[in-house]
């Protein structure tokens, strides 16, 4: 019996981010769903800020960018009439550290479809109607028996729930799904056609009154396709009704100006109920749990989606360097010690901005942009408590490193430098070889570690990493500042900082100006998930080698490369 690297149960956004990742590591993925066809339901609006960054190092953002459409402006009614214009986004732009500033629209099934089509690429496809009915941990504890539901059993060496709410992966394992349900709280989905022109297609209108709710948001890529959430129909006891054709007809003809008849189709209909739950733990041996197998929450934020994808990403890296050898196992502990946190705070998080937002429509005007703050660009979501994060600063402003204290900081108007465990900040640039504009992210892109070095005396120990590091998936940047000499080219990359946006985002000062290079020159390690493992004066000859051998082994080449970086330490840079 063969045995497959990773075998991934669903295939929804979480579960084909996390088989991206892990097939370009050139590891043997698998990836299976109980579906017999792909579902085309609209479901999740889109990838948050964070999220497009995570599509971006996969190569697929450019065609979600074209496939969707930017955040609508929210028009919002009262008593059938238009009271209130609002855009969340009205006062944001993109950041020399983010490209992107915010999320964008996009169907889910067509998110999963070009997210198929990359993992084919791969030369790996969903396998589909294959449910999973018993899992058992093998001979030795060595790999896992995955039993389907058609009989059949097969061996993998990691198995990822990435199944859902009511994930098959989660209940087999046992694990507690605690938490609770809003029965009261409960809305009816669907995606809908509406007859051509009826609304305008450049707004998100809801309808807020005081027996009721009708929200309907243009689907892109379609002409007359809607997203419809509603309150529900109730019957005479107040219980609500399932959705229907018919009853989201009396529903737009109840709230708004237009006619029943406008609505001239609807399919995937279903009821929401706010649903706020996490799994007692993400690992259970071999196994992990993802996406809304571990947890699911309030709608409030639109980060349900997200968060899935951000757990992949964060899996998908540490499984990847335990497959290769690299890295001990003890690496995949870190998944659950780093994403479990995050989960418990956007549940806080999400019912919060249903609170919020509840709140805000019992007032003409008031709307779903109430759910709308920075925290869910997701761009300030850090690990530093995890056992990743090495040297954090003693900077009053950093906070104590809890989830919480990290997002407090995050708000500040002024950020202070970037921390172990903090997103690692993007930054324009120009390619030193090429003199083409690039950007930072650009160079973390793919799947491996990157080494930044700043300043004159990085030079040295940016050789040592290469020469140790770079057959084992780490790569080296030298960041030169625009007045610096760069006729010396190393191994690696090397950008110009041309605009002083790399050296303001790290919080280096790599020269004095003069370019004599009597400035603090600085090692910068950042994670394949674009987060910051350490930074280090060039001259610790300690802190860097230590912690790529935790990532990436103790080569014998590595072993070499302690003992030359010791010796650079006390050279004159």
């Amino acid at each position: 019996m063969g045995v497959t690297d990773v075998l991934i149960v669903g295939a929804g956004p979480t579960g084909l981010v996390l088989a991206c990742d892990l097939a370009r590591r050139g590891a043997a993925v698998r990836i299976v769903d109980r579906s017999p066809v792909p579902p085309r339901t609209s479901r999740a609006k889109g990838p948050n800020a964070r999220s497009l960054e995570i599509l971006d190092d996969l190569g697929v953002a450019e065609e979600v960018l074209a496939a969707g459409s930017a955040p609508l402006p929210m028009l919002k009614y009262r008593d059938r009439l238009p009271v209130a214009e609002t855009d969340p986004w009205a006062d944001s732009a993109p950041s020399p550290d983010a490209l992107y500033d915010r999320g964008r629209l996009i169907a889910q099934w067509r998110l999963e479809e070009i997210l198929r089509d990359r993992l084919a690429g791969y030369g790996v496809r969903v396998e589909l109607d294959r449910e999973v009915a018993g899992l058992a941990e093998g001979p030795g504890g060595r790999h896992v028996d995955v039993t389907f539901a058609e009989g059949r059993t097969e061996r993998a060496r990691y198995v990822v729930g990435c199944d859902g709410a009511h994930s098959s992966v989660r209940k087999l394992l046992g694990i507690g799904f605690e938490g609770a349900t809003a029965e009261d709280q409960v809305m009816v989905c669907g995606d809908v056609d509406l007859a051509d022109g009826a609304l305008d297609r450049t707004r998100w209108h809801q309808w807020f009154d005081e027996d009721g709710a009708v929200m309907l948001c243009p689907i892109p890529g379609t002409r007359t396709g809607w997203w419809f959430q509603a309150g529900p129909e109730r019957d005479g006891r107040g219980r609500p009704l399932a959705p229907t054709a018919d009853g989201f007809r009396r529903l737009l003809a109840r709230h708004t100006a237009l006619p029943g008849r406008a609505l001239t189709g609807a399919e995937l209909l279903s009821t929401y109920r706010v649903n706020v739950r996490m799994a007692d733990r993400f690992r259970a041996g071999r196994v992990f749990l993802a996406g809304d197998a571990a947890h699911v929450h309030a709608v409030a934020g639109g980060l349900g989606m997200n968060t899935g994808i951000q757990d992949a990403f964060n899996l998908g890296w540490k499984v990847g360097l335990v497959l290769a050898g690299h890295a001990g196992a003890e690496l995949l502990d870190t998944y659950e010690e780093e994403r479990l946190p995050v989960a418990a705070r956007t549940l806080d998080l999400t019912s919060e901005r249903l609170r919020a937002t509840l709140e805000a429509i019992r007032r003409p005007g008031g709307g779903l942009d109430a759910a709308i703050t920075s925290d869910t660009t997701g761009l300030g979501v850090g690990y530093r408590w995890s056992s990743l994060a090495r040297g954090l600063a003693e900077d009053p402003r950093a906070g104590d490193g809890s989830p919480d204290a990290e997002v407090r900081t995050a708000r500040d108007g002024e950020r202070p430098a970037p921390q172990p465990g903090d997103r690692a900040p993007d930054a324009p640039c120009v390619d030193g070889v090429t003199g083409a504009r690039t950007r930072l992210h650009r160079v973390f892109a793919g799947p491996g570690t990157t080494v930044l070095g700043f300043g004159p005396g990085s030079a040295a120990a940016l050789r040592e990493v290469a020469a140790a590091y770079g057959d084992a998936g780490v790569r080296t940047c030298r960041v030169y500042a625009a007045h610096e000499d760069r006729a010396e080219s190393g191994p690696g990359a090397a950008v110009v900082d041309d605009e002083g946006h790399a050296a303001a985002a790290y919080g280096t000062k790599a020269s004095d100006g003069t370019g004599t290079g009597t400035g603090t020159s600085t090692l910068v390690v950042v994670r394949p998930d674009h987060h910051l493992g350490l930074s280090a004066p060039a001259d610790d000859t300690r802190s860097v080698p230590a912690y790529l051998r935790r990532l990436h082994g103790g080569t014998r080449s590595a072993e070499g490369a302690a003992e030359r970086f010791s010796g650079i330490g006390g050279r004159r840079r």
